[in-house]
Order: structure tokens, then sequence, then C-alpha cells
């Protein structure tokens, strides 16, 4: 206490030290004095009432404790009364058992008399219920069915209740109500068969149905009654549970199973098209019964059994297993695009789960696959390996039909632009757009797939019709005679080339998206290369067979015919004109290249025949007409391919300019400048070689032997050197077989 009122002090004193800081509040101090007094009263007031209401709290426990112990002593003692009397009165219990007994036969009995009517009607119950089943009166035989059930069952409890030992007795009620179950069967056989045929039902009948559906559920609450019963008694009645409900769904699942099974009509021996005959079959069958569970059979059961649910979860897995069977057949490979085509996109759309009469209830979005991921691999793996054989054997089968409109007596058809063409590159790549078309029906990364396997086998492809088109080159060359329109069938597979890259750019940018097309790219090997080695060949075949006809013409020049007058280059002009009439049928990017060449070539021919020594100039004279006819015809081959190539809008390489160019240094005069002469002409043309300049001194005929030796030496110290663009003339120009020592004599 001590301690408390010196911390009351101090408290007091650092409250009043806080009200008294300041001069001017010593006028206030009696104000201070009566608030603290205030304050002090009203504290207290607030104590005594608290102690009050604690005390009157105390005061009502003890009451209520003392009312309690008074309660618990009279308990006790009509307890010790109780406990009294059960003693006493042991021996007057012992003596009621009489009474007990006789109480359970009166009860027995009063059953029996209750039930006596319907006991000796049973034969009769039992024929008016087997009528009524017969008539389809389904709800008027359970009900009598249920009567016949209730007597038996009564009587067989009664005399459980009596003695559960007795089987005599509870054989001969079973065996006098034998009949019951026979008609429980024989009804339920008919329930069985509505429900099989519900959805057919649910159109035109719908009460039956109903009927059908109140008759399972009177025998649910039947079986939960005696399922509680036996929970206390022990007793179930023979047939009990019949768990009709149960029942139900599986005939219900076995129905959908049995009918999805049975929409195969045809097989693969008898229809090509069995599967997708099934499938479509499949796919009418399921949407229109959905459709009717959900519009009309849902109004037929109650909606604790969520019928709709129930049947579709059952058409569900009924489509998945037959979808797995099928998925294990030994499919091919239009067979496995069907089924993926249906699993993977018809099943979910507008078409089928996706119909607009089954939303809300059905969400696509919530559906298991019909097939997993790793069924749908493997019929992947499988397809892609029967396609890449079917497209080899495809292509093949192609290019053999495109051989032998080669040897046929009549041209090549000419598409519209008149260019001539086989319908090989149309085959092939219809084919390929066929099975990108299906391919892109399952899913992007199959069309991708699919089309990286055509460009791969379209590679293989190329190089096995180069291979042809060299071994049709050398059929011919053997019998030039045959085959009867080789040119135009030649300038056909010249054309297919550009036909050929023309498609592939536009099936890359049909079927492949931007983001891929590089990856693709990458990992094929560029084809380009191959068509242009390709038509490069069948134009180099074309030019081939040009010149063969020209060789006889070729061999009179720079000869004596020719400088007495030979109308030889006139003979190639209008021949190599004539070709290229029949060549107009070359599409313009070979084509333009095909006239650079025969350019070329028919200069490089010229060079050649000076080159071959077959005449020497004896005389200036006769040096000054040779080099002046030489001049004349290169302006002549000039206005040739100028003619030839004036379509094209650009001006042809001036090969003939090296005919001129040698024509001066045949025609100089003066022997001391042919050295100056030569070496511009080495200057200008940096492959020609040193036997080239001997043969063409020995042309002139007038070189002395120191001149010549002078010259190729002094030439071979220094060399030319190309520049980049430069395309050579003279490589491939050889001179006979003469050495060089030779050619200076």
């Amino acid at each position: 206490m001590k301690e408390t009122d010196r911390e009351a002090v101090a408290t007091a004193v650092q409250r009043v030290a806080g009200m008294l800081q300041r001069p001017d509040q010593l006028d206030k101090v009696e104000q201070y004095r009566r608030r603290e007094a205030r304050k002090k009263a009203s504290v207290e007031a607030r104590l005594k009432a608290a102690i009050q209401s604690q005390l009157d709290g105390v005061r009502t426990g003890l009451s209520q404790l003392h009312n309690a112990l008074n309660d618990v002593k009279a308990i006790q003692q009509s307890l010790a009364d109780v406990s009294k009397d059960w003693r006493q009165s042991i021996n007057t219990i012992e003596s009621l058992k009489d009474v007990k007994d006789a109480v359970v036969r009166h009860s027995q009995l009063a059953a029996a008399v209750e039930n006596l009517k319907n006991i000796f009607s049973v034969p009769e119950i039992v024929r008016e219920t087997q009528d009524l089943i017969e008539h389809g009166e389904l709800l008027q035989a359970h009900r009598k069915l249920m009567d016949l059930e209730c007597s038996r069952d009564g009587l067989m409890y009664e005399q459980y209740r009596m003695d559960s030992g007795n089987t005599r007795d509870m054989t001969l009620i079973h065996s006098y109500f034998g009949s019951t179950q026979g008609l429980s069967d024989e009804l339920a056989k008919q329930l069985w068969m509505v429900l099989q045929r519900s959805l057919v039902t649910v159109r035109r009948d719908p009460t039956l149905l109903v009927s059908v559906v109140r008759i399972i559920e009177r025998e649910e609450k039947i079986d939960r009654r005696i399922l509680d019963r036996k929970k206390q008694t022990g007793f179930v009645p023979p047939g009990r549970p019949k768990n009709w409900k149960e029942k139900m769904f599986t005939i219900l699942d076995r129905t959908v199973t049995t009918r999805i099974e049975g929409t195969q009509a045809d097989t693969r021996e008898s229809d090509r098209m069995w599967l997708v005959r099934h499938l479509e079959i499949i796919r009418k069958y399921v949407l229109d019964d959905l459709i009717v569970a959900k519009n009309l059979l849902t109004q037929c059961f109650p909606p604790h059994y969520e019928i709709f649910r129930s049947l579709l979860r059952t058409y569900h897995q009924a489509l998945s297993a037959r979808m797995q069977d099928l998925a294990a057949e030994d499919l091919e490979a239009n067979e496995i695009v069907s089924l993926l085509t249906w699993v993977l996109n018809t099943y979910t759309s507008v078409e089928m789960m996706g119909n607009a009469e089954l939303a809300p209830e059905v969400d696509v979005a919530l559906l298991e696959p019909l097939l997993s991921a790793d069924v749908v691999s493997a019929l992947l793996d499988t397809y892609m390996s029967t396609l890449t054989s079917n497209i080899i054997a495809w292509l093949r089968k192609a290019l053999e039909t495109d051989k032998k409109d080669w040897v046929k007596e009549t041209e090549p058809e000419a598409d519209q632009d008149g260019y001539y063409q086989t319908t090989l590159p149309a085959i092939v790549f219809q084919m390929f757009e066929q099975n990108l078309q299906v391919a892109a029906q399952i899913s992007e990364d199959l069309k991708t797939k699919v089309l990286v396997l055509c460009l791969q086998q379209m590679n293989s492809f190329l190089s096995r019709y180069k291979e042809e088109a060299q071994l049709y080159r050398d059929e011919h060359l053997r019998n030039r005679q045959q085959p009867h329109c080789y040119v135009q069938y030649m300038v056909a597979v010249v054309n297919n080339c550009q036909t050929f890259k023309e498609s592939i750019v536009s099936l890359k940018r049909k079927y492949l998206k931007h983001e891929a097309e590089e990856g693709i790219s990458l990992s094929q090997p560029s084809m380009d290369g191959v068509l242009d080695a390709i038509a490069k060949e069948g134009c180099g075949s074309l030019l081939e067979e040009v010149f063969l006809d020209l060789e006889q013409h070729l061999n009179e020049l720079m000869t004596k015919k020719w400088l007495l007058g030979s109308n030889a280059v006139d003979i190639i002009c209008v021949t190599v004109e004539d070709y290229f009439n029949d060549f107009a049928k070359i599409k313009k990017p070979y084509r333009k290249r095909m006239i650079a060449e025969a350019h070329r070539r028919a200069v490089q021919e010229y060079l050649r025949a000076v080159m071959q020594k077959r005449i020497s100039f004896r005389s200036a004279e006769e040096r000054k007409d040779g080099a002046e006819r030489m001049v004349r015809e290169a302006e002549q081959l000039r206005f040739l391919f100028r003619k030839l190539a004036s379509g094209f809008g650009e001006e042809m390489d001036s090969y003939c300019d090296t005919i001129v160019a040698v024509a001066e240094v045949i025609k100089l005069t003066d022997p001391s400048l042919l050295y100056l002469e030569v070496s511009t002409l080495v200057s200008k043309y940096p492959d020609i070689r040193d036997d080239h300049i001997g043969a063409l001194l020995a042309m002139r005929g007038d070189a002395s032997r120191d001149m010549k030796q002078t010259i190729i030496e002094t030439l071979e110290q220094g060399p030319a050197q190309a520049s980049p663009d430069y395309v050579p003339i003279f490589k491939d120009i050889m001179v006979p077989s003469l050495n060089v020592a030779k050619l200076l004599k």
C-alpha cells in the first residue's frame, strides 16, 4: 500500500507541475481543484457500481449452485427407487414370456390374414401381370408385380422374425411365389427393350419412356427401403436389390456402343471409300442422337439423372474406343488422313460437337481427345512412311508416262502462250497439291512436313529426269531420224524446267508460312541449280542438233572453194534461223541464253575453221579477198543473231568482232606491223594461245620463220590478263596436232 501511495503522490505531483508551469495559472488553482474533485467523485461512483454488480452476480451464482445440489440429491433418490423396483420386477418379466410369444404369433397371423386374399389370388395375379406385360401395359403390370412382391416379402419377413433358422417354411413361401421372379425378369426385358430404342421411342411415344423411368424410380425407392431395413433386421428379400437404375445406364452404354459399331456397312474390298462413309454415318447418327437427347430425352428423366451428360460421356467413350479400334487396323494412307481429319477436326467442328444446337451443354474445349497423342503420332509416322513410298512410285510412273510421249509421232501440246510442254509438271504438282490439301485438313505441322517431303522427293526426281533426258539425247544421236519429234520434245523438256521452278515457288508461297520459309529453304537443297542444269543440257542438245546439220557447211569454210565464192555462211544463217523458228517455242529465259550460246558457238566454229590450216594465202590479193570475205560473213552472222535477239530488248555480245579482229590480222599488208596487230589481238582475247597465233600466221602465208618465232616468244613473255567479265572464245578451239615448230615452217 505504501508503494502504491508513493506512486499516487508522485503522479499527482507530476500532474500538478504540469498544470502550474506559468505564473498566470496560479489564478486557476481553485478551478483546477473543483475539476479534479468532480473527476474523483465520478471514478468513485463507477467503482461502487462495478463492485455492486459483481456482488449481485456472486449472489445469483451461489443461489443456482444451491438449487442444483438439491436437484442432484432428488435425482439420486429417484434412481435408487427405480433400481429397487427393477430388481423386484425381474420375476414378473420372466412370467410374461408366454405372452410375448403369443403377441409374435398374433402379429404373424394378422399379417397372414391381411395377405390371405393376395395369397389365394397369386396365380390369377400372375396371369394378369403376364397379359399386361405382353400388351405393353408396363405401369399396370408393375403395380401388380409390386403387390405380389409385397405379399411375398411380408410373409417371409414375419417368418424370419419368428424363426430365422426355419429354412423349410422360407423355401415354401419362396416356391409358392416362384413366378414373381420370372415376371420381374420379363418386365425388365421389356424395360430394356424400350431403353435400347429410347431415342426412337422418345419421338414416337414419349409416354412409354416416361413409364419405364417411373418404374425404375419405384424400384430404386424399394431398394433403398429394403437396404435400410436390412441394417436393422438383417433381412433381405430374394432378388433384392434389383439395381435397375444402374442396369439402365449399362443398357444405354451397350446400346450406344452397338449403334456406333453397327454403322460400318462396307469393307475396303467392297468400297475403297468405306472409312469415309463409316465416319460420316457416325457423325450424322451421333449428332442427331445428341440433339434428340438434349431436346426431348431430358424431359423424360428426372433432373438428378443428368441423362444428357451421361449420354454425352457414353458417346464420347464409345467413339474413343471405336477410333482406337480403327487406328489399330492396317490403314492405307488416305484412310489414315480420313481418320485423323475426323478425329482432330470434324469431331469438334460445327458439323458435330460444336453444333449450335448442342450448346451450351457441350463445350468442345472440355472434351478429351478421342485418340491419345501417342496413337496420333504413330498414325502420322505411318502416313508419312506410306506417303513417301507412294510419292516415289507416283513420280516414277509419271516420268515413265512422260518418256512414252517423247517418242510419239505428234508434236507436244502447247500452253496458252504457245510454248511446248508435256503434262509432267501438271501431273507432279497436282499430286503434290492434293497431298498438301489433305495434310492441311489435319494440322499445320503435318502440312509443313508433307511440303518438306514433296520438295525432297522432287529433288531426287529431278536427278532421274536429268538422266532420262541425257539418255533420250544419246539415243537420238545414234539414229538422228528417230524420234520423229525429237527437237519439239526436247524443247518441251527445257520448258518443263521453267514450269517446275515456277510451280515450286507457287507451292511454297501457298503452303508455307513466312516464319517457316527460311528454315525450309535452308534445309532443302536448291532445285533451281538442278533445273538450270537440265535446261542447259537440253539447250545444248538442241544446239548440237543444229551444228550437226551445219557440219558439212562449216567444213567448207577457209577452203579454196570458200575463197573462190561459197554460199556456206548463207546456208548456215538460213539453217540457224529455221531451227530458231522451232526454238521460238522455248520459254524466254532459256531461249535468250540459247541464242547467246548459239551466237558464241557459231563464231567459235568459224574461228575453228580458221585454225584448221585448210588454206594458206599465197598473195596479198588473196589475203585481202579472204579478209574482206570474213568481215562480210561476220556481219551476216551479227545481223542474224541480232534479229533472233530482237525480242529481248538487249544487245547481244559482240562475238562477231572476234572474226573481224582475226580478219584484220590476215588483211594486214605490211608484215613489219604484224607483231603490233597480233599484240592487239592477244590483248583483246587473252585466252588465245601460241598455237592459235601460229595457225593464224601460217594461214597468212607470208610470215617468215624468224618473224613467227619472234612474235610468239615475245607474246609468251608478257601474257595478257583477262578481265573478270571476259567470256573465253578461243579456249575450246583446238589446233590440229602439229607442233609449233612445224607451223613455223
